[in-house]
């Protein structure tokens, strides 16, 4: 791992702190709750991809989501420029992470083929 790789994971680290604290001063009950799972910034880390749990939001709440987050943006940047002391922030965008919900799909067939094999012995 080279120099410039170590400062973009040192930099996702800290934006995977900060933004949930962030998220957390706003009054806005419906996205300040959003657990943030990842965040992948680009190599020269003027771009970072927030991925966030879905919990229970279903596709419209999803959106909505979204929709506000987009708006509150250059306050997240602003927050994190003045909590690190940084002269930029990356710019953000964000992303529902569907893995667990893949995970959970891939457990349930194990489980099934589980129990298709435990019928046959």
């Amino acid at each position: 791992m080279n120099q410039a790789e170590i400062k973009r994971k040192r930099t996702e680290s800290v934006l995977r702190e900060l933004i949930p604290e962030a998220l957390g001063t706003l009054d806005d009950s419906r996205i300040n709750t959003l657990v943030v799972t990842e965040v992948v910034c680009s190599r020269g880390r003027y771009d970072a991809k927030v991925y966030l749990e879905p919990g229970e939001l279903d596709a419209q709440e999803q959106e909505e989501a979204l929709q506000r987050l987009r708006k509150v943006a250059g306050y997240l940047k602003t927050y994190v420029k003045e909590s690190e002391g940084w002269f930029k922030a990356p710019n953000f965008t964000f992303e529902f992470d569907d893995e667990l919900e893949r995970i959970g799909r891939i457990d349930k067939l194990f489980e099934k083929i589980e129990k298709e094999i435990g019928h046959e012995s």
